[in-house]
Order: structure tokens, then C-alpha cells, then sequence
């Protein structure tokens, strides 16, 4: 499960696949939050709909965008608000939560960590066998979030998983 974090709009996207394998679009949505009510009811709403998500698809990890600081600090408050709470509910589910940067995951889609959202979204569509671009940006990067964690941090995954159980230690 790809999660694009921010208190407005909150992307999330389920990816089922792996390396090598082709990739199927389980779920696509934005969680949305009224600008009108206050920052505890609003990040209450995320949680809700990140525990619904989590809960009618099962995911095997939740990868969250790494929040990065912005010129508007209110924006980047809200977003690592949001970003706080997604990984608490997956944290309590016993999921596994992993970060990923936004250009790690532009580069993982597009082979550029400079892509804009036109280009992110038109990777995904075609990645993902889409008739169209998911809408708003928001979702089509939830699931640009998911298809990077699949593609670099679910191999990794896989070996740490890998090692534990043949008693390695790291």
C-alpha cells in the first residue's frame, strides 16, 4: 500500500505484484478532509479511512512518502501530521512502514528523479494498464509510492525476511 500524505487530500493506492512480475492496481482513493474543521478531527478522518483501506485489502506493507520541508511551513505541518498518523495505524495493524523519498520515487516510475506529475501519472497509467491517469495527482502518486516500495524496498524486505529466518544476524 502507497500512501500520499496530506491533511486535504491524502492519496491512497494498493499494488499487488514484484520485481520482474507485471503490476495490478488493487485499489486507488483519496481520503479528503474539510479545510472548515480543526487539525485533530481532520487527521481523526485519515485514520479512519487508512484503517478501512488496510482492512479491505490487506496489504503486506505500507510505504508512506517521505516528507521533505516546503517554503510553506503550515502545508509541510499538515502533511507530516497526516504522514504521522498513516504509519501509526499501519504500525498497529503490524505492518511494516517504509519511507521513500520523491525522488526515489519518481526515479523507481519514470528513471528520473526530476519528473514532473504529468510524467509520474503517465508511468503509472501505462505500468499499471490503465485507460486513464488516476485523478487527482494525489492518487496516481499514492500508487507511484506503492510500484517504487514493490520495485526497491520489497526486495529488500524480502532478504531482511530471509535472513531473520535463517537466523543471521545483522
Amino acid at each position: 500500500m502507497g500512501i500520499d500524505p496530506g491533511l486535504t487530500r491524502c492519496g491512497v493506492g494498493v499494488v499487488e505484484g514484484s520485481v520482474g512480475r507485471p503490476l495490478r492496481l488493487v485499489h486507488v482513493g483519496v481520503l479528503r478532509t474539510p479545510a472548515d474543521l480543526d487539525v485533530a478531527r481532520r487527521l481523526a478522518l485519515i485514520a479512519e479511512g487508512v484503517e478501512e483501506a488496510i482492512a479491505a485489502h490487506r496489504p503486506e506493507s505500507v510505504a508512506v512518502e517521505r516528507v521533505f520541508s516546503q517554503a510553506n511551513v503550515r502545508t509541510v505541518m499538515g502533511t507530516a501530521q497526516a504522514s504521522g498518523v498513516a504509519m501509526a495505524v499501519a504500525a498497529r495493524h503490524g505492518l511494516g512502514v517504509h519511507l521513500h523519498t520523491p525522488s526515489e520515487v519518481k526515479a523507481a516510475v519514470t528513471g528520473s528523479g526530476r519528473a514532473d506529475k504529468a510524467q509520474v501519472a503517465g508511468m503509472v497509467t501505462r505500468l499499471l494498464r490503465l485507460d486513464a491517469a488516476p485523478r487527482p495527482a494525489d492518487a496516481a502518486d499514492a500508487l507511484a509510492i506503492a510500484i517504487c516500495h514493490i520495485w526497491r524496498g520489497g526486495a529488500q524486505q524480502r532478504l531482511e525476511a530471509a535472513l531473520e529466518k535463517a537466523g543471521v544476524a545483522r
